[in-house]
């Protein structure tokens, strides 16, 4: 019984702190590594986004200092010119170009070649006309003989306006005519340039007025001469709103 009972033996295990078992290791049991952090610094040093901006910040830096300065010069011009003024001889000590740039007086044009002459009192033809009352003028063109003289070679705008008007008639048919017609100067006799005519009906007694307008454009030479002619002089009014003559220079 003391032999059949024999004891019983445990598995003893020994451990060296000095010699440990060495550990496995693999790569794929670590998580990978983080890529690295962007600098952004070297970014924008490389797009050169920066020299952009300097860039523009001087052009919009030149372009307020050329309308300060151009604000100042011009704001001494007017000073200049308050000063001329004030002494009274703005002709000679202003020049032309300054009082141009600051919004002076404009530079002198030449006026276009006219004339306008209205209708006066006359017993004969051609019509006679007032020149320099009134309404009337002349500028380049001269009134001379009662006729108007060309001045330049060119186009012109010739144009007649008459109102025939009486309180009777002396016939039962009265023809009405205007005429306007040069004398040319490079060879003698009349050319009739435009004609208006009208048959007018009317009773004695009774009071009558018709308008007759022409105008057109001609080309006329130096010193051709215009005159008007009618059909009675004596039934012409002498309103210059009404009746009138005149060219001008295209």
């Amino acid at each position: 019984m003391e032999h059949m009972q024999q004891p019983m033996g445990y598995p003893v295990f020994w451990t060296n702190e000095a010699q440990r078992p060495p550990v496995l290791t693999h790569a794929s049991m670590y998580p990978p590594p983080l890529p690295p952090f962007p600098d952004f610094r070297k970014k924008r040093r490389k797009d050169g986004t920066c020299v952009y901006l300097f860039i523009v910040f001087l052009l919009v830096l030149l372009a307020l200092v050329g309308v300060g300065i151009g604000t100042y010069k011009i704001m001494e011009l007017q000073k200049e010119l308050d000063r001329v003024k004030e002494s009274g001889d703005a002709a000679s000590m202003l020049s032309p170009s300054k009082e141009k740039l600051i919004g002076g007086t404009p530079e002198k044009k030449l006026s276009r070649q006219a004339a306008h002459v209205t209708a006066k009192k006359c017993s004969n033809l051609p019509l006679d006309w007032e020149d320099s009352k009134g309404r009337a003028f002349t500028n380049g063109i001269q009134y001379k003989n009662r006729g108007l003289v060309v001045n330049e070679t060119g186009l012109h705008f010739l144009y007649s306006s008459i109102y025939f008007r009486h309180t009777e008639c002396p016939k039962d048919t009265l023809e009405l005519t205007h005429i306007v017609y040069k004398k040319p100067s490079r060879y003698p006799g009349v050319m009739k340039l435009m004609e208006s005519t009208e048959q007018l009906i009317c009773k004695s007694h009774y009071t009558w007025s018709r308008h007759s307008y022409l105008g057109a454009v001609f080309n006329l030479t130096r010193a051709d001469v215009l005159h008007v002619n009618v059909s009675d002089v004596e039934l012409i009014s002498t309103d210059e709103e009404k009746s009138f003559f005149g060219l001008y220079k295209l």
